[in-house]
């Protein structure tokens, strides 16, 4: 190289250095104006920051997807799906829509996304009860309450499905992931019980592939609280509980992923609770799993304790590859969604960004869009 080339080459880094910079400055004015008032904003460093060019505005917003959870207090449901006075106040704000309608709310509301995050609780006709199927579960507190879930299997079920396949064709939108709660005691101990958790899962994986879905949420069912260890008098604590629960939901997975595979649908784990509430759970599941169609879909907000929200973001980031929920919850004070979004980047994610608000300063549908204008600062 001669010394005239090594005159540009320093130029050309100082330039580089420069725009960078610009850029960065650019970004933290953004960040500044989106970040709720007295949230600190972590730095998360850029690891692989010069590895790929930055994305246009329109490759940003196709990594995002609306989510239907958050907005769920004004739908019109067969079951009810929270709280009587905020559903009231919510759609007194802002009206009365169904899931048929949800492909151009998404498109009214965030300008530019056609990608949809459907929460099963919210789908098929609510006038129609033939669509649905009546089950006894367990509360939150513990005691048995009856619900009412869509059955993507009953003739009529497939026939809304169709309809709103067909809605999303007019409409140029595109359901990317069901969160799913219908599917249940994928660990379950008792086999029938499980066995037909995973029956149901294989009926939503054929509505799902319908719709053109990318993946769907399986949750692991079984305890609430995972089994904690038991004190050995001879040795380290042993937890043999967790390892028969986990055994049984590694095989459920393993039939659920094959089924997924047959109809393009990956089944996804998400942090929930139960199993799942550990990371290092999720990543058990997944390597013994050993599926394509197996993988994770972290919550930025739904842990145990604040310091697994960064820290176990980080070790499930390189096993999703389809779909994250970027949460706000003040459950943990104030989340640094950014600082979330950069961890996914720094793991090379390069799939979707789903709008999942859930508690705060704002309601449902505020929130949402607070999210929306912070995932596009990040990316």
């Amino acid at each position: 190289m001669t010394s005239g080339d090594g005159v540009r080459g320093s130029l050309d880094r100082r330039k580089f250095l420069r725009d960078a910079g610009g850029s960065l400055a650019a970004g933290l004015l953004v960040a500044s104006s989106t970040t709720p008032a007295g949230a600190q904003i972590a730095s998360e460093p850029i690891t692989h920051g010069g590895a790929a060019r930055p994305l246009t505005d329109q490759e940003k917003v196709k990594r995002i997807a609306s989510n239907s959870y958050p907005i769920r207090w004004i739908f019109k449901t067969h079951s009810n799906v929270g709280d009587k006075a905020t559903v009231a106040d919510m759609k007194k704000k802002y009206g009365e829509i169904t899931m048929l309608d949800y492909p151009e709310f998404t498109k009214k509301t965030f300008p530019g996304v056609t990608k949809m995050d459907l929460w099963s609780s919210l789908f098929g006709d609510p006038t129609d009860d033939s669509q649905y199927v009546k089950s006894t579960i367990l509360g939150y507190d513990g005691k048995p309450r009856e619900i009412s879930e869509f059955d993507p299997s009953t003739m009529s079920g497939r026939k809304w499905l169709e309809t709103m396949a067909n809605k999303q064709m007019t409409t140029g939108t595109q359901c990317h992931h069901i969160s799913n709660n219908a599917p249940r005691d994928i660990c379950e101990l008792d086999p029938a019980k499980r066995k037909a958790g995973v029956e149901v899962a294989k009926k939503w994986l054929d509505g799902a592939a319908l719709l053109g879905a990318k993946s769907m949420r399986v949750n692991s069912g079984g305890r609430r609280i995972a089994p904690s260890p038991v004190a050995d008098p001879t040795s380290y604590p042993k937890n043999p509980d967790l390892e028969v629960y986990l055994t049984n939901c590694i095989e459920s997975f393993k039939e659920m992923a094959d089924y997924g595979g047959k109809v393009g649908v990956k089944v996804t784990l998400e942090n929930h609770w139960g199993l799942t509430a550990n990371p290092i759970n999720i990543k058990i599941i997944i390597e013994e799993v050993n599926n394509p169609f197996c993988e994770a879909s972290p919550d930025f907000c739904n842990w145990e304790h604040k310091y697994l929200m960064y820290h176990a973001l980080n070790d499930l980031a390189p096993y999703a590859h389809t779909t994250v929920h970027a949460k706000y919850w003040n459950r943990w004070q104030e989340p640094d969604v950014q600082r979330n979004v950069r961890i996914m980047l720094n793991n090379n994610y390069t799939g979707i960004f789903a709008l999942e608000y859930e508690e705060g300063p704002w309601d449902g549908i505020e929130g949402a869009k607070r999210l929306y204008q912070e995932v596009l600062a990040a990316l």
